[in-house]
């Protein structure tokens, strides 16, 4: 779980309130360290997924130190030397972490140049610190953090109150500092997990069940090349060998000779939608506002559907694990190395100080892929050769059918305006299985083969994170706008007929489609231009804030209607709570629909790197652009079979929008993660846009042909 969602669930305690992950991490040694040789190393919990965020960090560091951004050396997160700030998700890597840091980087800067005041007689407030050297008024150098500095100076708590820098004093945090992970990358040096070779290590490939739920019932004999042999735990099977190409040649063969006793246990594709209206569901209603209203003149009804979709990583999932004696350490991409250990104790049934964990660099995503399905796989056959590292890698068959899969969700509208369109009443209801299957949050693991080993568990149903912790299948279900009586509810779907779990922007994908479309509409019937009836409803200034300049940006007043080609526009802010964004897409409609434009506007509070932000939010919204045309999960009666990018399609370079991003600066303002803030507005606009060219309203999704076509007959 993220810290939001921890303090969600488990509550406040007593102790003095310390600025995010600091409140639980408390001691300062656990943070930074000055090293002899003239650096500093910083040690998040949080991880590098490939979104810059050790480099944000990083500025943050070198600011309320003053030193320069070389001289720090962000450490990866490991289990030994890592504070324990759950997992890297949820756009909350700056508000945990970087204020996490800020702090105690502060107080370390403090604690220091108050030795060397008293060392020195100079008072602390005339002491000037210039890239870790500490200077008094006439020049004199009084030290450095290098020569002044002793570890046990950080040995302590951190203390309440604010000794960081004013927003107008920062000269690192706030600059488009180039990424500390790049360099390695652009010029292909080792970076990845996937990149690691450990002496005498084995490769290990994983045969799947033919169906979900399948039990591995007989193995045929034979031989195998290259030496390979085979890992069995119940119907956990795998081939290995010393040469990865022999150990996916002899996967191939096991797959070949292995027969499974398999039911059907997914509804046929044709039949999800009514597969989920008759699931086993627990209903809640989130939010419920009554008031009297006069009578509506203008009512409008949808129902949105979204299939189940995936992460399509284009690298696939990997892990090395190694036994030595009753302990094994994994080397892994997890985004929460922790919540990881706490399942990793219950598959393995082992202390959790006999599991040690290294985040390494992988095949990143937002959200919850098969980093840490793939840590248990390598434990498990690690187990059977003690001392022998095993690396598994994951085929791309395996990644996009037997990763976690975002669930497939169904949002019904129900909107009433007066005759002027001005809201009176909405109505929201959400059915959807839960957003997060993560480790670590339950009594039982949710890794994947900890059901399919010998002894093996039961499969927990995914859970949606309450609200105060962002949300999951009800994210961003409350919708932004003025509206005197409200009531949104949602029903969480028990039975799993595929594992689901989180996806980058989680239920707000599908909340701000639903809402954003309804406002459309209310906007079309009451004659009134959606941005300013969008406008007229929005209380909040910095949502009005974002649509207007994201507007402004598309030169939303002057649009021309043009045969083929829309043009519409949507805002949010994510979870409520975090970001404001607002998009303007334009769209061509020929024999498929390509959008062609996207105008971004995004208020992130401060921002510690602009680039770096601005990079995320144009990533979301090419994620965006791609996951509502092009992308839905295949299945049949018994398994997922969009295994291949023929049958799992995602957007090619040529297929890219132009994307025009735009921040609206307030650094005095807490800093917002900007990860996940563009997907609901843009795919919103995408939609708004087809209905903009077509006259007609798309809710199936993906926005494909065929199902254009179904909307125009069902019109």
């Amino acid at each position: 779980m993220n810290l939001a969602f921890r303090n969600a669930v488990q509550g406040g305690d007593d102790k003095p309130k310390l600025p995010g992950s600091l409140h639980v991490n408390r001691r300062l040694d656990q943070w930074l360290s000055i090293q002899p040789e003239g650096t500093v190393t910083i040690t998040p919990g949080k991880v590098e997924l490939g979104q810059g965020i050790v480099t944000a960090l990083a500025q943050i560091a070198a600011e309320e130190l003053d030193v320069a951004l070389p001289r720090i050396v962000m450490r990866p997160a490991s289990t030994p030397t890592s504070p324990d700030e759950a997992v890297t998700s949820g756009s909350l890597s700056v508000q945990e972490s970087g204020m996490a840091i800020r702090h105690a980087c502060a107080e370390a800067r403090a604690i220091v140049v108050g030795v060397v005041a008293q060392r020195t007689g100079v008072s602390r407030d005339d002491i000037a610190v210039r890239d870790g050297d500490f200077v008094a008024p006439d020049g004199r150098l009084l030290g450095s953090y290098w020569s002044m500095a002793d570890a046990a100076l950080l040995a302590v708590e951190a203390t309440p109150g604010d000794r960081a820098k004013p927003a107008n004093a920062r000269r690192i945090a706030g600059t488009s500092a180039a990424r500390l992970d790049l360099p390695p990358k652009l010029f292909g040096q080792p970076r990845f997990v996937h990149d690691m070779r450990l002496p005498g290590m084995l490769h290990a490939r994983m045969v799947r069940p033919a169906a979900r739920g399948a039990t591995l019932a007989a193995l045929k004999d034979g031989p195998l090349p290259g030496g390979a042999t085979i890992f069995r735990s119940g119907s956990v099977l795998a081939a290995l060998a010393p040469q990865e190409h022999h150990a996916e040649a002899a996967a191939a063969r096991l797959a070949a000779r292995a027969t499974w006793n398999a039911e059907d246990t997914l509804p046929e594709e044709h039949a999800l939608e009514a597969w989920m209206e008759s699931a086993p569901r627990e209903d809640s209603t989130v939010l419920e506002r009554s008031a009297e209203t006069p009578a509506p003149t203008r009512t409008i009804r949808r129902r949105f559907f979204r299939p189940f979709i995936t992460h399509g990583s284009i690298g696939t999932c990997c892990a090395i694990a190694q036994w030595h004696n009753d302990t094994v350490e994994i080397w892994c991409h997890s985004q929460g190395i922790y919540n990881l250990r706490a399942d990793l104790t219950k598959a393995l049934r082992i202390p959790a100080d006999n599991i040690i964990l290294h985040h390494v660099e992988g095949a990143g995503c937002y959200g919850h892929n098969g980093a840490d399905d793939v840590a248990l796989d390598a434990a498990l056959i690690a187990r059977a050769h003690p001392g022998t590292p095993i690396r598994v890698l994951w085929s791309r068959a395996e990644e996009l059918a037997w990763g976690p899969a975002s669930p497939a969700m169904i949002v019904d509208v129900a909107a009433e305006a007066d005759e002027a369109g001005t809201l009176l009443r909405w109505s929201q209801q959400v059915l959807s299985n839960g957003h997060s299957g993560r480790p670590g949050r339950g009594a039982l693991p949710t890794l994947l083969a900890a059901s399919m080993m010998e002894d093996g568990f039961p499969v927990p149903p995914a859970i949606n994170p309450p609200l105060a912790g962002g949300g999951g299948a009800q994210r961003n279900a409350v919708p932004p706008y003025r509206v005197p009586a409200l009531r949104v509810d949602m029903a969480r779907i028990t039975a799993m007929p595929i594992r689901a779990s989180a996806l980058r922007g989680l239920g707000a994908l599908v909340n701000v489609w639903a809402i954003e479309s309804v406002m459309d509409e209310l906007a079309a019937q009451a004659g009134e231009d959606p941005l300013a009836h969008r406008l007229r409803h929005l209380d909040d200034a910095r949502s009005r804030d974002v649509l207007a300049r994201a507007a402004q940006m598309a030169d939303w007043p002057n649009r021309q209607k043009r045969e083929g080609v829309g043009m519409g526009l949507a805002v949010s802010r994510y979870k409520g709570s975090g970001a404001w964004c607002a998009a303007v897409a334009e769209i061509e409609a020929g024999e498929r629909i390509r959008c062609r434009r996207l105008w971004l506007a995004a208020d992130v509070g401060e921002v510690v790197n602009p680039d770096g932000s601005l990079n995320q939010i144009e990533g979301g919204a090419i994620q965006a652009t791609s996951l509502c045309l092009l992308e839905a999960v295949r299945h049949d009666a018994r398994n997922v079979t969009s295994d291949s990018w023929e049958s799992y399609p995602i957007l090619r370079f040529s297929d890219v929008p132009r994307v025009q991003a735009e921040l609206i600066a307030r650094p005095e303002a807490p800093p917002l993660g900007a990860g996940e803030c563009s997907l609901g507005p843009v795919i919103a606009a995408i939609a708004n846009a087809i209905a903009d060219a077509l006259d007609v309203r798309v809710t199936r999704w993906p926005f494909t042909p065929d199902n254009i076509a179904r909307a125009m007959d069902e019109a």
